[in-house]
């Protein structure tokens, strides 16, 4: 992680001239327009690499796998920022993205450099000591586990399932996969209860193994998430409900101050 800090003044991303315009040294009228889909263009640009046919086919997945879930935090401050400015779908889109953390949506960066931090930690060795070691450390100090637990889906995230099985079928699951069922298999005896794993669970193992660089795992949330944000700020241009989310949350909350 270099933000902040004076490089080398280049670029390996695009260039143009009067005749041409190259992305990742790919032509792209002649290469790309009409011959790559976008989930292969989309891998090609975070990483300089056109896909395998494996990797495009799991990043295809999960940018499908958690694009849409209903009126989440990011869907409601976008619909309620286009009711309040719709001449700015920009500003409604980004005020979505904006909400883009630790918590919700952003959640699989968290449990992509868990899942990193247990591979390298165990580098050669069995998982299972390191696994344990993390695990004790994260209950010492009342920490949830990044990937694990969900209000809705309490006997297993449906959408995590599918990941985790597509990974297999494919023959993609490896090391953080492996990593992430370790954790699994442990918490019943290192917390005393079960807990199961969620969709910011499945997404970084599987895209970790299958070769998409850590530092970009945020990315594919927020690719997906706008395009989710897209269809409801359409909608909500024709039945308009961000004015009722917002009287909604009024009544919802009590004044208790002087």
């Amino acid at each position: 992680m270099r933000i902040g800090k004076t490089d080398q003044p280049f670029s390996a991303i695009c260039t143009s001239d009067a005749e041409s315009i190259r992305v990742r040294g790919l032509d792209l009228c002649g290469q790309i327009i009409g011959r790559m889909d976008f989930t292969s263009y989309f891998w090609l640009l975070v990483t300089g690499n056109t896909p395998s046919d494996d990797q495009r086919f799991m990043a295809d997945a999960v940018l499908a796998a958690i694009a849409e879930h209903g009126l989440v935090p990011s869907v409601v401050a976008a619909r309620m920022t286009y009711a309040a400015a719709p001449e700015a779908m920009q500003g409604a889109v980004a005020a979505g993205l904006s909400g883009c953390g630790s918590v919700v949506l952003g959640s699989a960066e968290v449990a992509g450099r868990f899942l990193a931090d247990l591979v390298e930690g165990a580098g050669a060795t069995a998982l299972e000591p390191v696994v344990t070691t993390k695990l004790n450390e994260y209950r010492a100090v009342k920490r949830a586990i990044p990937g694990f637990g969900h209000p809705q889906h309490s006997g297993g995230d449906p959408r995590a399932h599918r990941l985790l099985g597509l990974a297999d079928e494919r023959g993609i699951s490896g090391a953080h996969v492996a990593a992430l069922r370790a954790v699994k298999a442990a918490l019943p005896t290192a917390f005393g209860r079960d807990l199961p794993i969620n969709v910011n669970g499945a997404i970084p193992a599987v895209m970790l193994d299958a070769g998409f660089p850590l530092p970009a795992l945020k990315g594919i949330s927020l690719l997906a998430r706008t395009a989710s944000l897209i269809a409801h700020l359409r909608e909500e241009s024709e039945r308009p409900i961000g004015f009722i989310l917002s009287a909604e949350a009024a009544k919802a909350i009590r004044y208790d101050g002087q």
